[in-house]
């Protein structure tokens, strides 16, 4: 039986070389004993500065947890940013925080070897932790925490779910994910849960479905997800191997279609655990769905009630002792449970007329040619108006294929009897899926970079297709490209049958790779490029991205791509077929400004 280990102490008990933390890519295991002696070092490079907030975000969880706890054990405050891209690190200078980890000339560990310094367990209500909202409904917003509200809800987690992660065997689970430890759901179940439990971490972090099948078929194992990752799992792959290992399935971050958690049931054996909660008031209730309305049931430490329809709630996770209102309607379900009624009206002030979002997105969503709809104000030559999102269902792509004029006059036709005029969306978008962060959610400046009138610097083709952003985190994205037989790249390039030339498909993946990432100057190299199957017109292609790092060679920087389309099954609509690969390769820069071209 593994030892339950309070997070105030986690860096003070003895080293332990027999308890396992984490699980790296090759396999490789690591010890309490070596978090505990990196968290000495990164405890050592604290003390050593004056500074007493400190911006950390690292890659590696297992080294994220090592810093963070040596900066906490040094006396420091710590901020986490959400990514490290320039708007993010323009803002933290302006806050005056120093920058710790993998940010540009952030703090490192101490190099091993020195003097340990002395550590006593961390004073819960005194230790700070700052992180920050999604801003799915607007700007992300900062919370000061402290340790308390997290070790209360790591000890709910346990309560919670603890045994139905250890059964079916004796080994350990290993904690695998695909959502981002710089966030709060992260954070807490791949990192902080993992550690007091004695449950292995996964420093891999799985971004398509090919990675979980590779990883949860290894040994027991738990996954730590998204709707956004379980919507695009493909029943055409093969997940027998997957069902035996696989001990729990965790999904937060938005809503959970029910047809979905079916889906993910049938493919890896067991139904998600979706959690609901959020940056503000942590866990505050869960559900394994057997049914499209199933109610959530709280966690045991929180009392909840109604306040004018919406939901209420009172934990240890908040920051005082009252009452935290939510926006979210809700319905007494019986035996202390609720049903989510969705969110409260959004209201704005469109040319002083007062707009409800909500309601745009209903009418939207109510006349069956729109599967999903999030509406955002927007500006316009004439002033703010009301702009919307849209993914289509069936009869909306069946639509639009006659012309984009046949949709939008559907749609006003539809809404003109429900909404104001000043409420009728003036600006539209058609996506495949909504843009999404790396947490799983649609924050509502990825929305309105949708509405952009000008392409984003750096396109070197004098037509460039339109992009879709589907996941676009700090170190991984995906974006999918709609490619018409009007981009003038395919002037000239075998009229008869035209073909995207592959200096295209290389000049736009470098381009949205620039756009995500904060990558050097200076180009060094290609490597392993590949062209594998031509792209034609009327192609969605999906452009993947990932930057890395070379641990051998520190002063670069590398991007990886993979271009490639997505062919419809035959017999259903809706269903993903054969993936098609076009393209791969590998960018690299480097650091160094004195360094040229190779």
């Amino acid at each position: 039986m593994r030892e339950w280990i309070a997070l105030s102490e986690l860096a003070c008990r003895p080293a332990d070389g027999d308890r396992v933390v984490a699980r790296l890519p090759d396999g490789a295991r690591r010890t309490h004993a070596d978090f505990v002696a990196l968290v000495a070092r990164w405890q050592c490079a604290f003390l050593a500065q004056e500074r007493r907030v400190w911006a950390l975000y690292v890659q590696d969880p297992l080294a994220f947890a090592a810093a963070l706890f040596g900066a906490w054990h040094a006396g420091k405050e710590v901020l986490l940013p959400g990514d490290d891209r320039p708007a993010t690190l323009a803002a933290l200078r302006e806050l005056g925080c120093g920058l710790a980890g993998d940010l540009p000339e952030g703090l490192q560990a101490a190099a091993p070897g020195g003097a340990i310094p002395a550590r006593h367990p961390l004073d819960l209500d005194a230790t700070v932790l700052k992180v920050f909202t999604s801003g799915s409904q607007g700007q992300p917003q900062a919370i000061d925490k402290t340790l308390a509200p997290f070790w209360s809800e790591v000890e709910a987690l346990e309560q919670a779910f603890g045994s139905r992660m250890d059964q079916g065997g004796t080994d350990a689970p290993v904690i695998w994910a695909t959502v981002s430890h710089q966030h709060i759901y992260g954070l807490l179940f791949l990192v902080l849960w993992p550690l007091a439990a004695g449950r292995p971490l996964a420093t891999q972090r799985l971004l398509y479905p090919e990675d979980m099948i590779q990883a949860l078929g290894i040994g027991p194992a738990v996954l730590v997800a998204t709707p956004a990752h379980l919507k695009r799992l493909g029943e055409h792959l093969n997940w027998a191997a997957v069902r035996a290992n696989v001990r729990a399935v965790f999904s937060s971050g938005g809503p959970l279609p029910f047809e979905v958690s079916t889906q993910v049931a049938d493919l890896m054996g067991e139904r998600p655990i979706e959690v609901f909660g959020s940056s503000e008031t942590g866990g505050i209730a869960w559900r394994q769905a057997s049914q499209a309305d199933t109610a959530w049931a709280p966690f045991a430490d929180v009392q909840w009630r109604m306040e004018e329809g919406c939901l209420s709630v009172h934990s240890p996770r908040l920051p005082a002792a009252g009452w935290w209102r939510t926006s979210d309607r809700v319905e007494p379900a019986g035996q202390g449970s609720f049903r989510l009624l969705g969110r409260q009206d959004r209201i704005v002030k469109i040319e002083e007329k007062r707009v409800s979002l909500t309601a745009v997105e209903q009418a939207l969503r109510d006349t069956e040619l729109v599967q999903e709809a999030r509406a955002v104000v927007v500006s316009t030559p004439i002033g703010e108006r009301v702009g919307a999102v849209l993914v289509l269902s069936n009869a909306g792509r069946a639509l639009v294929a006659q012309g984009r004029r046949a949709l939008t006059d559907r749609l006003k036709e539809a809404l003109v009897s429900t909404l104001e005029p000043m409420a009728l969306p003036r600006r539209l978008r058609m996506v495949d899926a909504m843009p999404l962060n790396a947490q799983g959610k649609t924050p509502e400046g990825l929305l309105r970079e949708l509405f952009a009138e000008t392409a984003p610097s750096g396109a070197a083709m004098p037509e460039s297709p339109p992009v879709t952003w589907l996941t676009r985190g700090a170190d991984e994205a995906l974006a999918s490209l709609d490619i018409h037989e009007r981009l003038s790249v395919f002037k000239g390039h075998f009229d008869r049958a035209p073909i995207l030339p592959g200096v295209a498909q290389l000049d736009w993946a470098l381009m949205l790779g620039r756009t995500c990432f904060d990558l050097p100057a200076h180009f060094v190299r290609l490597e392993a490029l590949k062209f594998v199957n031509p792209v034609t017109p009327r192609t969605r292609l999906y452009v993947s991205l990932q930057r890395k790092t070379k641990p051998q060679e520190p002063d670069l920087a590398v991007l990886q791509f993979r271009l490639y389309s997505q062919a419809p099954q035959a017999d259903a609509a809706d269903a993903d077929g054969e993936v098609r690969e076009h393209a791969s390769g590998r960018a690299v820069w480097r650091v160094d400004e004195g360094a040229g071209h190779v």
